[in-house]
């Protein structure tokens, strides 16, 4: 009776119309596909990786952590931040008071649940559906900054005392971009900005590592409205002018334009921009291939191959190709074996959809099936 009522109940489940639903499904599924693409290689030299699978480099799908298309922590804490933002949405609407930042916090730590990792505040977050998904519950080199700011959490409102600017809060905040997309608001392409660097800032202390995620936010939120790529990072280096500490993340990206403008496609430039081990640089890369790219094969392809954190360079490319092209333009050989599809498309659809929710008393099977997939908390 209860699976049958659970049935029921996902009936309701609003659905995007056909060309919103491939490029919010494509912003998500083209980070996991930079993202388990980049996996195999992201310790490799360039050198190393032409050695192994010769001059065009890695471009398709072999063995990581035992599987092909496996996905790595970058796009495991992306869902989990997907999942603090819709939790957030449900208590807002029912509560009328939230602090999405705070509620993103305790995604996080069911991340760190699922790395095996136990904390006191365990006892009041660990329910949803996420966490139900076995498949997280895989260790994929997580960053030791996010493990150890994570550890060293009290409160949900803690933030990171630490002072780095590593590329994992940035690689992970593509979905706060989605979901302001799914919602009308004034300014939410200001609104993206600024909780992006909230969000990045439960893990990473330095400015560098909040402004970067920020403005990755911010392109995210304008490419799925329709705003070409290069508007986008105009209106990104608008919102970071003045931020105090802004001048590495606007600097970078000023880097990768000129590049992109200059010098395409150039394993030279990704060199000069960096490893993107930080997160400046990890950006940075992702804007130079995405601006590159005729497609989102190319750009991602040219993403990975390099010294340096080849999976979240190639997640955020894919991100940003993904929003651009959709779904339908990401490569089959690539989605095929993809590790956890199904969910990303489900969690792209709820962020999507998320303002046309019911959740009042009235709501019903609706009400009811989106309060157990995203119980506010």
């Amino acid at each position: 009776m209860e699976m049958q009522q659970s049935d029921q109940a996902a009936n309701h489940r609003h659905i995007p119309d056909a060309d919103i639903r491939d490029h919010f499904q494509g912003c998500l599924l083209g980070g996991a596909v930079g993202d388990a693409l980049g996996a195999p290689v992201e310790f490799m030299s360039r050198d190393k990786i032409i050695a192994q699978f010769g001059d065009g480099g890695i471009r398709d799908m072999v063995p990581a952590y035992g599987l092909i298309g496996a996905i790595t922590d970058d796009t495991q804490m992306a869902l989990f931040t997907a999942e603090g933002l819709l939790r957030a949405w449900v208590r807002q609407s029912s509560r009328g008071i939230c602090h999405p930042p705070s509620v993103i916090a305790n995604a996080y730590l069911r991340w760190l649940h699922t790395q095996g990792i136990d904390h006191p505040l365990h006892r009041h977050c660990l329910n949803g559906w996420l966490i139900q998904q076995k498949e997280l519950f895989a260790q994929r080199a997580p960053g030791n900054t996010c493990l150890l700011a994570l550890q060293e959490m009290r409160s949900s409102s803690d933030r990171a005392k630490n002072q780095s600017k590593g590329c994992g809060g940035v690689m992970r905040v593509a979905p706060v971009g989605m979901m302001m997309a799914g919602q009308t608001l004034s300014d939410p392409t200001r609104k993206s900005f600024s909780l992006a660097c909230e969000v990045a800032a439960i893990t990473h202390g330095h400015p560098t590592g909040q402004l970067a995620a920020g403005a990755f936010a911010a392109i995210i939120h304008q490419l799925l409205t329709g705003i070409s790529l290069v508007e986008s990072i105009d209106k990104a280096l608008h919102l970071l002018n003045g931020k105090p500490g802004h001048a590495e993340t606007s600097g970078a990206i000023r880097q990768a334009i000129k590049f992109a403008a200059d010098n395409p496609n150039s394993t030279d430039a990704l060199q000069t921009i960096g490893k993107g081990w930080v997160a400046e640089e990890a950006l940075a890369i992702g804007l130079y291939c995405a601006l590159c790219a005729t497609d989102i094969e190319a750009g991602v392809i040219l993403a990975v191959n390099h010294d340096g954190d080849s999976d979240s360079t190639g997640l955020i490319a894919g991100h940003l190709l993904g929003a651009i092209h959709g779904a339908s333009g990401i490569p089959q050989r690539w989605l095929g074996p993809l590790e956890l599809r199904t969910v990303l498309e489900d969690v792209a659809d709820d962020l999507a959809t998320v303002s046309r929710w019911k959740l009042d008393d009235d709501a019903g099977d609706e009400g009811e099936y989106y309060f157990d997939r995203y119980p506010g908390g």
